[in-house]
């Protein structure tokens, strides 16, 4: 049967591609990106307990009370922002579902809408469905800045929204408070949307602030915000997230959202609630996570990869020139077949699938399994 894709240039995620293909030659996998240690034990003994306890029906379609109550809690203390629990937060089935039902909500056909590359792998194929009209700007290479000066060329009276990604993945660039301004000054005097995925919120190094668009009084009132308790708290597989946005963004967001999911996991929502009662669970994840990222690169040290900086999430990138002059995707794919280390081609982050010939490793493992990538990665 003859059935005309909606996607027709999109097939399987790169992340998907690569942790098979790790699976099937029992590679060590550092290319999703997913800690392989466990989370911490309060966390597992809430969830039970709220199970036990007879949480286990619907939330309600905006999430689970009290950790509404606690998510602006957090953000007063972190941000000093005063957010309306009961209006401008909804818990979501993950932060990638977050981000769908943002620009499902606001993009209409024929809408511009920048999208700064590298990116997640879920805005483009996003933004299609929406039929809008997608103005890429890449970001400045090695370093990985934005180029301001390309993102206000690309303004124009039909642009509805702009993509932004703080800390950055794949390139664990973060944004500054010069970014910040030249944002400010891009969106004043416009009915531009912005769309803020801080899934990596928690994690930056060298004590550098994250620029959160809820700092900012005249971003937080055009920004959907969105964020991640499974980077948060080590627990991808439980797929609960959130979005922040004003509370007339916010009613159009709920929209689509209850058509999506209408309710997410009510354990795991009654946990993160006791789990942020107690900020130091996500106040030391910066200093745990650098302290990932120092080890990787130390073990690195003696390879003829070479490192970029990460200021932020837990991903490290490599350049190879050294090695080899092969594509990206072939060398990603070499690696994983022939030494047993599965990394990410920086390539696929970029819609004309740019090669700078740079890698992308997750170093959210345990020293053992960092080591033994080491071990291999230092002998190319």
């Amino acid at each position: 049967m003859e059935c005309p894709s909606k996607l027709p240039h999109i097939g399987t995620t790169i992340f998907t591609v690569m942790s098979q293909m790790a699976h099937a030659y029992k590679a060590i996998n550092l290319a999703q990106g997913f800690p392989n240690f466990p989370p911490h034990p309060q966390l597992l003994e809430a969830a039970s307990a709220a199970m036990n306890r007879g949480l286990n029906q619907y939330a309600p379609m905006a999430g689970y009370m009290p950790l509404r109550e606690r998510i602006a809690e957090k953000i007063d203390s972190t941000y000093g922002r005063s957010i309306n629990p009961d209006t401008e937060i909804t818990v979501t089935p993950g932060a990638t579902a977050a981000l769908f039902a943002a620009m499902m909500s606001v993009v209409h056909h024929g809408d511009e809408v920048i999208v700064i590359e590298p990116c997640y792998d879920s805005y483009i194929p996003t933004l299609t469905l929406c039929h809008a009209v997608i103005r890429r700007v890449s970001m400045r290479f090695p370093n990985y800045t934005i180029d301001w000066d390309a993102v206000e060329g690309n303004v124009s009276p039909r642009t509805r929204m702009i993509t932004l990604n703080s800390p950055h993945n794949p390139s664990g660039s973060i944004l500054c408070s010069e970014d910040i301004q030249r944002l400010i000054a891009i969106v004043q005097d416009t009915d531009i949307i912005i769309l803020s995925d801080e899934v990596y919120e928690h994690i930056t190094f060298e004590g550098i602030r994250h620029e959160s668009m809820l700092r900012y009084p005249q971003l937080a009132e055009r920004s959907f915000v969105v964020s991640s308790f499974g980077k948060t708290f080590h627990v991808t597989g439980w797929k609960t997230g959130y979005c922040v946005a004003p509370r007339e963004l916010m009613q159009e967001f709920r929209k689509v959202y209850q058509f999506m999911n209408f309710s997410c996991f009510t354990p795991a929502q009654a946990a993160f609630a006791e789990m942020l009662s107690n900020p130091s669970h996500y106040k030391d994840l910066s200093a745990f996570y650098q302290a990932k990222r120092d080890y990787f690169c130390h073990l690195m040290a003696g390879s003829r990869f070479e490192l970029l900086p990460s200021y932020g999430s837990y991903f490290q990138l490599a350049r190879y020139d050294a090695i080899t002059h092969e594509r990206d995707t072939d060398f990603a794919i070499r690696l994983t077949q022939n030494y047993g280390v599965a990394a990410i081609p920086v390539s696929a982050f970029y819609t004309d699938g740019t090669d700078n010939h740079v890698l992308r490793f997750c170093f959210a493992k345990t020293d053992e399994t960092l080591e033994q990538a080491a071990a291999i990665l230092t002998r190319l």
